[in-house]
């Protein structure tokens, strides 16, 4: 095998949505290829007919796009080693598995079901060193399985010994031979196992490095056995660390969203996811938080990536992605919340925004959201009909109806007479009519602030106001004064 040229591949299979650990994989299979000017492969791994889900290969698209990770074969991109879909590569998986069977390495076995399942309760029930196949139909020669019937395909694991690996993340790896059992390479229906199927593939596919999580360490001897038998080469492998909820449990629902397209619907920018999944079980120097994606190509080394678990912590990825809000221009922000509302319109919306009302609410709203579905809470009083508040709460400290009424009088006067209806206009009218009525600045601005937005607390307020504009604040002006008694 050629390994003078990196080739990388992500494996996804179609059985649902795309979680953090497939995309965290996908990132660093593509960030040593883009590092190395080397080749990045996806490969869709679908043996699984029973548990595929229609409609999950797009979603793995989709994310991938998404996060910027281009790929160079598979998935609608042809290449000299496809197909690369496992469902269109059954005649090289037979083929490879009739070699076996012929040199002595594989057999059919003829065990049903109702065998396996005693077989299996029985190990438990006696704490049994092995819990796994006996080798019952090991002995069958050839012709003599021969026979109908429905069979699956077992490998032969050696009796002793050790299969050996040096992972890349873990360092050396020794497994005994006695503690695994002849495992299933064919299945009944024709279809092969992963492991089989992903040793093919790979081989095939001149496949230079393989990364996969660590649950998959436990496969390794079986593996490693099938590279011998076939007499191929081993790529390099490097398990990747699990990644963990910050109480080091197994990441869930309740630990923020596990699909990553969640994260988009969110408000989550990809630059922001990006920087934080590259720092799940990697890091540049212990310490750096930000790096471009740019950055990350040049200076990503896999040898950095750690064998400990990684943790997930939705604080952080808040606190990055805001950070990456904060940094971009106004006119950036105004872009992206113009595309991320025309995907994912908010329910609070009555109406779609203009875009020069976007322009005008991204400056609102830059310093004050973490994620951009904030954005759409702070600001939705701007695109609704009608506001909705309870008339008390126009009334501030040490007033009352009466003295409420005149300030929303006074204010409705001078909005109808303000020249230029901007921010910096509207601060100083407004803090001089407090002067002249001789009423706390916040206690005027309170009232407004409830009749403008239905909010006690809301963006700020003469920047607010300008982009609700003349009209509207006057006809939320008079609909306050017909809520006061």
């Amino acid at each position: 095998m050629d390994f003078s040229k990196i080739r990388v591949r992500y494996a996804p299979s179609p059985t649902g949505e795309p979680h953090v650990g497939n995309i965290r994989t996908a990132l660093f299979d593509w960030l040593i290829a883009r590092n190395s000017s080397g080749q990045f492969i996806v490969r869709v791994e679908d043996t699984d007919q029973a548990r595929k889900v229609e409609g999950a290969i797009e979603l793995q698209k989709a994310s991938l796009k998404w996060l910027g990770l281009d790929w160079d074969e598979g998935l609608g991109l042809d290449g000299k080693y496809g197909p690369y879909t496992q469902s269109e590569r059954l005649t090289l998986y037979t083929d490879v598995v009739e070699r076996l069977l012929q040199n002595g390495k594989a057999y059919k076995c003829f065990c049903n079901p109702e065998r396996l399942s005693k077989l299996r309760k029985k190990q438990l029930e006696s704490k049994a060193t092995l819990i796994g196949y006996d080798g019952h139909c090991r002995s069958l020669k050839l012709d003599e399985s021969d026979i109908s019937g429905s069979f699956v395909v077992r490998f032969k694991m050696p009796d002793e010994g050790v299969s050996e690996l040096d992972d890349l993340v873990r360092g050396h790896l020794e497994f005994d031979n006695s503690l695994s059992d002849d495992f299933v390479m064919l299945k009944s229906d024709g279809y092969p196992t992963y492991h089989l199927a992903s040793v093919v593939d790979d081989h095939y596919m001149n496949i230079s490095h393989v990364l996969r999580g660590e649950e998959w360490v436990s496969s390794v001897p079986r593996h490693v056995q099938l590279y011998l038998a076939l007499e191929w080469e081993m790529p390099i492998f490097a398990h990747l660390p699990t990644i963990l909820a910050p109480d080091k449990s197994k990441l869930s629902k309740r630990h923020g969203a596990t699909s990553v397209l969640e994260y988009k619907k969110a408000g989550y920018l990809p630059e922001a996811m990006f920087n934080f999944l590259s720092l799940l079980g990697w890091s540049l120097d212990g310490d750096t938080e930000i790096i471009s994606k740019e950055d990350l190509i040049s200076k990503f080394d896999p040898s950095r990536i750690s064998s400990a678990s990684a943790i997930f912590d939705i604080e952080k990825l808040n606190w990055m992605n805001g950070h990456y809000i904060r940094s971009m221009s106004r006119l950036e922000l105004s872009q992206i919340l113009r595309s991320y509302w025309k995907e994912f319109p908010p329910e609070t919306f009555d109406r779609n925004p203009s875009s020069d009302e976007v322009d005008k609410i991204s400056k609102l709203v830059q310093e004050r959201i973490k994620v951009l579905s904030e954005a759409s809470d702070l600001v939705a009083f701007v695109f609704k009909d009608e506001i909705t508040y309870d008339p008390s709460e126009l009334i501030q400290k040490q007033m009352d109806a009466e003295s409420t009424t005149r300030i929303l009088d006074r204010v409705d006067e001078l909005v109808s007479k303000i020249e230029i209806f901007s921010s910096s206009a509207i601060e100083v009218e407004l803090r001089a009519l407090a002067d002249s009525m001789d009423v706390k600045v916040g206690t005027l601005l309170g009232t407004i602030r409830v009749a403008t937005s239905g909010q006690k607390v809301s963006p700020p307020l003469f920047d607010s106001l300008e982009v609700l504009g003349r009209n509207r604040v006057l006809e939320l002006l008079h609909v306050a004064k017909s809520k006061l008694p």
